[in-house]
């Protein structure tokens, strides 16, 4: 009875572990199989993410290539009647050669600065479409913002905005600007700072001009996201007096401040970028007469 009992009892203790491990087996698969499920809904949401991004990214190329083939438009309209005004001129010292040699040198000197005018017109339409040309489609609203601001959140990005002052409609090209700005910006915040980066964005209207600025606090998010919070934020952003002073007297290069500065100067504005010690990184535009600037250099297009 006894030895009964205990072939009984090793049985039932093979039974038992042959049944955990397939439990084990089970628990394995089934991690496995949530894994890549995980895998493949990030996956989706990543694909989707940017899809979004890409749609977005698509219309405002094609809205800056509109806003490119508008501007050409009317400085060929002004190239044209500086040619026309050349022939007539041409015309004229033809005809004075002839009785008032005099005159006719005083035409030329009018005529060589007509020259030098159209000239200039034309090498201003070669600039605008020196990035070449494409297809166009309706220039976006300063309401596509929210589609961008919403992209930016799904990736990870904490987008406040904030808008002060009475807002004016701004030129094709010059709202393209200010999206190419923003979007860098929070591109930038996003690769530097991290997700869950708090990003504030502030839209300033004047009379005549506007002020952008963009703030985050990625320095602080990188301490964050290292499990720290409270006071131990603090004490892991801590700062010198030499790095407030460095953040104040440096200039910061590369090739997106760049492109951002090159988009600001072509309607007038200033761009400054600095550290916030402790905290993150700071960015301003100031554009002192957007509501008036054509964005070709401050050529009237209306004469």
């Amino acid at each position: 009875m006894n030895a009964l009992s205990t072939a009984d009892a090793r049985s039932l203790v093979l039974v038992l572990a042959i049944a955990g491990a397939a439990l084990l087996v089970a628990a394995v698969v089934l991690l496995v199989l949530w894994l890549r499920s995980r895998r493949s809904h990030a996956r989706l949401s990543g694909r989707r993410e940017e899809s979004e991004w890409d749609r977005i990214d698509r219309e405002l190329e094609l809205a800056e290539q509109a806003g490119r083939f508008r501007i050409v438009r009317e400085l060929g309209d002004v190239a044209i009647q500086s040619v026309s005004r050349l022939a007539s001129q041409a015309e004229g010292v033809r005809y004075a050669a002839v009785s008032d040699p005099e005159a006719a040198a005083r035409a030329v000197a009018a005529l060589e600065t007509s020259a030098r005018d159209a000239l200039g017109d034309l090498r201003r339409i070669q600039t605008v479409v020196r990035d070449g040309e494409s297809a166009a489609m309706p220039q976006p609203s300063l309401h596509s913002a929210r589609d961008l601001f919403r992209v930016m959140r799904d990736a990870g990005l904490d987008v406040t905005f904030t808008e002060s002052g009475d807002r004016f409609e701004l030129r094709q090209g010059a709202e393209l600007a200010v999206f190419r700005i923003l979007q860098s910006s929070l591109e930038n915040a996003l690769k530097h700072g991290g997700p869950g980066t708090a990003v504030a964005i502030g839209f300033t209207w004047t009379g005549d001009g506007l002020q952008v600025s963009v703030d985050d606090d990625g320095i602080r998010s990188a301490a964050r996201r290292m499990g720290l919070a409270g006071e131990a934020v603090d004490q892991a952003t801590q700062y010198t007096i030499d790095e407030d002073l460095r953040a104040l007297t440096e200039t910061y290069d590369g090739a997106g401040l760049t492109g951002m500065r090159e988009r600001a100067a072509l309607f007038g504005g200033v761009l400054n970028a600095s550290t916030v010690p402790g905290v993150g990184f700071s960015l301003s535009v100031v554009f002192p007469a957007l509501k008036f600037h054509n964005g070709v250099h401050g050529v009237d297009l209306g004469r």
